[in-house]
């Protein structure tokens, strides 16, 4: 079915669909209303009625460009409109005959921006030189060593619990799809880990969080960010210094001193080699500037 009249049927089956059939939530459904709309809009209402056009999509792209909206935004509307038609197609609405080419257009690579040794080394230091008890100092020097020193995410350390310390050789680590694998441990995160537990003030048994905030609450991810945040801003840091950065460092640092990169990959736990390469470029890029800043022809 083509006709004018099935332009809003479409769409509300669209979104009855997901509503029922994949159980979206109000936000998503209302969030792909929204991307669904705003191509109907640049493209005429009369799409929702008819098959794909490359052109009113090529110019739909042009125009979500112009309003500079971020790539993750366009991608989630050429995923909704995909959605869209995809369900057209599978129940006869819409005669589809191809939609292999309606697709965001690929966003460049990310670099990640990881902490250098040196920022690395200050950011340890400078929590022992802040006000609070010596516990919680003890509490955030064990977190952010576990994050440097073992290259785990946020969520994976303060997944953490009592019944994983005091730590071994190996730590064995849930991240995500929930994926394990084993991390060896460092002596100094061990004993960052054992001095925060000997000290810490709360102790709600082995199903406890390893990691607590002043009320003994579960320490959270948002509490992390802004540890590290008051941290980079003392120390007049690059604002890409995070807790995520601290896992970077991790792996960056590994490759800079010659760890083989499918080692690099298990320690972090990606499913593709192809995430781990990233981080060849941040050293390529260190090789680089070396270069130039020591080369005698440099200049």
């Amino acid at each position: 079915m083509t006709g004018g009249g099935d332009r809003q049927d479409n769409r509300r089956a669209w979104l009855a669909w997901l509503e029922s059939e994949r159980r979206y939530g109000a936000n998503t459904l209302s969030a792909y209303e929204s991307d669904l709309d705003d191509y109907l809009q640049c493209a005429g209402s009369g799409a929702a009625g008819a098959p794909p056009d490359r052109r009113l999509f090529r110019s739909w792209l042009a125009d979500m460009a112009g309003r500079n909206l971020a790539r993750t935004t366009i991608a989630r509307r050429v995923s909704a409109l995909r959605s869209f038609y995809r369900f057209c197609g599978r129940t006869g609405r819409i005669r589809i005959e191809d939609l292999a080419w309606l697709r965001a257009p690929r966003p460049p690579k990310s670099v990640p921006k990881p902490v250098s040794e040196d920022d690395a080394r200050a950011l340890l230091a400078a929590i022992f030189r802040r006000r609070g008890d010596d516990w919680a100092k003890q509490r955030d020097f064990a977190l952010l060593m576990m994050l440097y020193g073992g290259g785990l995410r946020v969520s994976e350390a303060l997944s953490l619990t009592r019944r994983d310390v005091p730590l071994g050789d190996w730590l064995r680590i849930t991240g995500k799809g929930g994926k394990i694998r084993e991390i060896p441990v460092l002596p100094a995160i061990a004993e960052a880990v054992a001095i925060y537990v000997g000290s810490c003030p709360f102790d709600g048994g082995p199903d406890a969080p390893l990691f607590v905030s002043a009320r003994g609450n579960a320490f959270g991810a948002r509490a992390a960010q802004r540890l590290v945040e008051s941290l980079r801003l003392e120390l007049s840091l690059p604002a890409h210094v995070t807790p995520h950065a601290l896992r970077h460092a991790f792996a960056t640092h590994l490759l800079g001193n010659g760890a083989d990169l499918r080692a690099i990959q298990e320690l972090l736990g990606h499913a593709s080699l192809s995430t781990t390469q990233r981080y060849t470029s941040v050293d390529e890029a260190h090789l680089v500037r070396l270069h130039r800043e020591t080369h005698p022809r440099a200049g």
